[in-house]
């Protein structure tokens, strides 16, 4: 019999439910997104971000079903997203999942959102342990080791920005609408490293890093030239600021995959949409051929349910479950890093 998990995301700017059967085949993937109505802000605003998901979750829970062709019936469980997120958000999708959950009398199980990331891969093909995943996204910037299914432990993370957080405080200097990683990565194919932006932690001996220079670097040099009422490339300033975080993010990431006996490497989150990254890394891996770089597509890049039932497949064996007192955790991350 085919295990089928509803799956529902709302930790940010996007209310998404999936149906996903045996963990790895999406029979359904619905994704109501907000970038329009926080584009005029400039960026995610909470409580806005929380109206929406009350007006969408059950049309999307709605539209899932009927696109899996799938019966409240026939389902194995309910997985939701408790953390880390919008705390708003987050409890929209929980009351929604707690209430499918209790009125189906369906086990409801409890998927941390970064877990999901990286089990986004395993929609693409299984995934080999031991593997590092390399996590990228606004919030996250995070080197994990997984030994097996289900374990994971943080050898590096940053120390200040996230990669995808520089890249919109940067995208607001440069007066690029929200979300601006796309446009950054677009304008960074047009021009070149011309301004030779810091490189943070580079040769530091640990897994660690840092933006919060770099981002500051990029945004003096800009006021500086605006003072001078100097010109300046807007596709080199791209550019430049792209290169510093992706030779940063490659070299870190290598290093680590030839210190720990990884079979794979998955890049997960938002900026593993990123262009630059994703070919700087297929390049770069080229040296470690025994380590298989596994990189979900687009679609499965950003927020979406899939990757959260993905990973509720893996939570289901392992009987981690949670009763309907279950709560959001805003700012739940892995349990331990390794130092």
């Amino acid at each position: 019999m085919n295990e089928l998990i509803l799956a529902i995301e709302s930790s940010c700017d996007e209310t998404s439910v999936a149906v996903i059967k045996n963990g790895d085949t999406i029979l359904s993937n619905i994704v109501a997104s907000q970038i329009k109505s926080h584009q005029r802000f400039g960026g995610v605003v909470p409580e806005v971000a929380s109206r929406h998901h009350v007006e969408q979750i059950t049309l999307c829970i709605d539209e899932a079903l009927t696109q899996a062709n799938t019966q409240p019936e026939e389902l194995s469980a309910v997985a939701v997203t408790y953390g880390p997120g919008l705390v708003g958000a987050l409890l929209i999708g929980l009351s929604a999942a707690k209430a499918f959950a209790w009125a189906h009398s369906l086990p409801l199980i409890p998927v941390n959102h970064m877990a999901g990331h990286i089990y986004a891969a395993r929609l693409v093909k299984p995934l080999v342990f031991p593997l590092m995943a390399l996590l990228v996204s606004g919030g996250h910037t995070e080197l994990v080791y997984m030994a097996e299914d289900g374990s994971f432990e943080i050898i590096g993370e940053t120390r200040d920005d996230a990669a995808g957080e520089a890249y919109d405080k940067v995208g607001r200097v440069l007066g690029l609408p929200y979300p601006s990683g796309k446009e950054i990565d677009r304008l960074a194919h047009l021009g070149s490293d011309t301004y030779h932006f810091p490189r943070a932690m580079m040769q530091e001996d640990n897994f660690d890093f840092s933006f919060s220079g770099l981002k500051s670097s990029f945004i003096n040099f800009v006021h500086n030239a605006q003072q001078r009422e100097e010109a300046l490339s807007v596709e080199n300033l791209a550019a430049s600021f792209q290169a510093s975080v992706v030779e940063v993010l490659v070299h870190k990431t290598v290093r680590a995959c030839q210190a720990y006996p990884v079979k794979q490497l998955i890049v997960a989150g938002g900026v593993a949409a990123n262009q630059g990254l994703r070919d700087a890394l297929q390049k770069a891996m080229q040296e470690l051929p025994e380590v298989e770089l596994l990189i979900p597509p687009l679609r499965l890049c950003g927020d979406n349910a899939a990757m959260i039932g993905a990973y509720a497949h893996v939570a289901l064996k392992k009987q981690h479950l949670a009763d309907l007192s279950l709560n959001a955790d805003p700012s739940v991350s892995f349990a331990h890093r390794i130092s």
